[in-house]
């Protein structure tokens, strides 16, 4: 056996465990990171989008988490090809959920409204409004208006009905995206949330609104219903944004979350080695872990050479076949599971080529994979 074989039986000892929280089941420690496709025209899933994650799900992923899909609400989103989650679409995303059990895998959905990312005039419902925290977008320059406290209500009941049709649909959990400057996140971030009410000043306050999409989802599905929340410091084009500076700052912000009842942190960074905070090794999702003692999932470059944006610098990227690093972080107990994005889009069967040890079969990723539904 040569050395490179015995290195690669390591990395699938270790990520191919079973994982179990309450009543959801993985089959392995993977998972398909939430990746934006637009190929849902009227917002519909159509059996290629049903067909594209079940061939990750036969590919040995343990869970699928799908691209964001707009709450039911008309202020949520900016394109008429990404995925709604409504009920006029429960019927395409059940036909989605079916593809992919039948191969072995559970799915969630990832429940998104995205504030003020959206334009003035945008589909799916051009004549909404562009809602935000305090009507600033991520540069804090004005942009659509501050949410209303009853509308705030309403946008809370989004999620909750979304999270209780998924679980009518058949789905295995939900994720709610609250990273990379999106609604949630634009209320977690002092530079966008300028709040002076309850839902603004402090972290507990500027985690107030995430906090009660989270209980809302927890009351609307049941004590068991796994709940995923996805959080970052970094923000689309705003790669040095921070909502936390500190450990301690962290916990503040995260502790009404996590009360609130959260199953699994999805902590999302450009590159899953790095560390969060000066003085310590330990990556977001290792303190998150350690701070809460929720499962976490670590996602950011697995198993990539190259950088988050292409022609941006890499940052010393482990090259894309060494998933040493991440082993060892996994076994050092900083997270629990582990997504991949990038890689899954240019290789469907990347998980099972990693758990057989067939690196040298791996598909490396182009920025033109993503022109690609395959």
């Amino acid at each position: 056996m040569t050395a490179k074989r015995s290195t690669d039986e390591a990395h699938a000892a270790a990520l191919w465990q079973p994982f179990r929280a309450g009543p959801l089941t993985l089959p392995n420690r993977f998972v398909m990171a939430p990746m934006t496709r637009r190929r849902s025209p009227g917002g519909i899933p159509g059996a290629d989008v049903a067909a594209y994650y079940a061939r990750r799900a036969a590919g040995g992923t343990g869970l699928i988490v799908t691209e964001g899909t707009y709450v039911d609400h008309p202020t949520a989103g900016g394109s008429a090809e990404v995925p709604r989650f409504d009920e006029s679409t429960a019927s395409a995303w059940g036909h989605v959920v079916e593809r992919v059990h039948a191969e072995g895998a559970a799915i969630f959905p990832q429940l998104w409204h995205i504030g003020t990312g959206r334009d003035p005039g945008a589909p799916p419902f051009p004549d909404a409004p562009v809602l935000g925290p305090s009507g600033l977008d991520l540069a804090g320059l004005p942009k659509g208006r501050a949410a209303t406290e009853a509308e705030i209500a309403d946008l809370v009941d989004a999620y909750a009905r979304g999270a209780a049709l998924a679980r009518r649909i058949g789905f295995d959990g939900v994720e709610v995206h609250a990273a990379h400057g999106y609604l949630i996140d634009q209320f977690l971030w002092d530079r966008t949330n300028r709040r002076t009410d309850g839902y603004g000043g402090d972290a507990r306050g500027r985690a107030r609104f995430a906090a009660e999409i989270v209980a809302a989802i927890r009351a609307a599905t049941g004590p068991d219903f796994p709940i995923a929340f996805r959080f970052s410091q970094w923000k689309v084009h705003h790669y040095d944004a921070c909502n936390a500076e500190t450990p301690d700052e962290l916990r503040d912000l995260l502790a009404p979350i996590a009360a609130a009842g959260v199953t699994l942190f999805h902590v999302s960074v450009r590159r899953y080695w790095e560390a969060a905070f000066a003085g310590s090794d330990l990556t977001l999702a290792g303190w998150t872990r350690n701070l809460f003692g929720l499962p976490t999932i670590t996602v950011g470059s697995v198993g990539l050479g190259g950088p988050f944006v292409a022609g941006a610098d890499a940052g010393g990227a482990v090259p894309a076949a060494d998933l040493a690093p991440l082993v060892a972080r996994f076994e050092a107990g900083e997270f629990d599971l582990v997504a991949v994005g990038r890689a899954l889009i240019a290789d469907p069967g990347w998980v099972a080529k990693v758990r057989d040890g067939r690196m040298d079969e791996l598909v490396g990723f182009t920025p033109e994979a993503t022109k690609t539904f395959a």
